[in-house]
């Protein structure tokens, strides 16, 4: 009898995360429209943009994403998508009428949020429409999410507003069925540098059914076999503030490309 062929591994998914034009690395939940005193900031880097891009090109570090958190970034985006063309996603103010635009820009996929939610209210149609726009494969739906007692909400406008989508099996399957990718950030853990949220990361291993990264509140290189394990290797992760080419001193970047390496053999 043939053994059956190992199962997937989690991996590290990097991540160019843009505020004012510049890389950055902020507490997820600071990030206020109307209040600039209230933003903590982690990081901000004196490379461009294109630097990481170039960087993730050469260690092959597909399933980047490329977030531009409010206006003042589409100049810094650009570089980083001409950087490595076709191979990192961009999100921040996505929407059906400029997806193809960033597409042409160089972006493997779009990464849509904010649309989908007029008024804090899902829109079915509007995941429709934007899905025409670019098509299924090239659109992945972040569904970033806040802690409410015992359920996730989707939070939008730079994780500020709380929609009144859920995530849980019910809404991940209806969004899948327009989109070939989910982006997570857990934004209550974002930028804390103290740790996962766990069981939010176990419940998308028994939910999702397509590709999906988690990123906050990573801390460790061991938190790869953490997510991988409750996950069962369906949920991949994306490290920041902790991470050493962000001005962190808990994680290594050169040791995520060796697990990556190790876990793609």
């Amino acid at each position: 009898m043939l053994a059956s062929p190992p199962r997937r591994r989690s991996l590290f998914r990097p991540c160019i995360d843009l505020h004012n034009g510049e890389v950055k690395q902020i507490v997820g939940g600071t990030l206020h429209e109307d209040d600039a005193s209230r933003l903590q900031t982690n990081f901000v880097a004196s490379h461009p943009s294109s630097y990481y891009a170039e960087l993730y090109k050469t260690h092959a570090l597909e399933g980047g994403h490329v977030i531009k958190l409010g206006p003042g970034n589409d100049r810094a985006a650009r570089e980083a998508l001409a950087a490595w063309p076709g191979h990192l996603q961009i999100g921040g103010g996505i929407a059906a009428d400029n997806a193809r635009e960033w597409l042409d820009a160089g972006a493997s996929k779009v990464i849509v949020t904010s649309y989908l939610f007029p008024d804090g209210r899902f829109s079915l149609e509007r995941l429709q429409a934007v899905s025409a726009a670019v098509g299924k494969e090239r659109l992945v739906v972040d569904v970033s999410c806040r802690r409410r007692d015992n359920r996730w909400l989707v939070a939008m406008n730079k994780w500020q507003t709380i929609t009144d989508m859920e995530v849980c099996k019910e809404s991940l399957d209806l969004l899948a069925q327009h989109c070939s990718e989910f982006l997570i950030h857990a934004a209550d853990v974002e930028g804390l540098c103290q740790g996962i949220d766990e069981e939010l990361v176990s419940k998308l291993g028994e939910w999702v059914t397509i590709p999906t990264t988690y990123a906050g509140g990573a801390k460790s290189i061991s938190d790869l076999d953490l997510v991988d394990r409750l996950s069962a290797g369906k949920v991949d992760l994306t490290y920041g503030s902790s991470l050493d080419i962000f001005g962190g001193a808990l994680v290594k970047f050169d040791d995520l490309v060796k697990y990556n390496e190790a876990s793609l053999r």
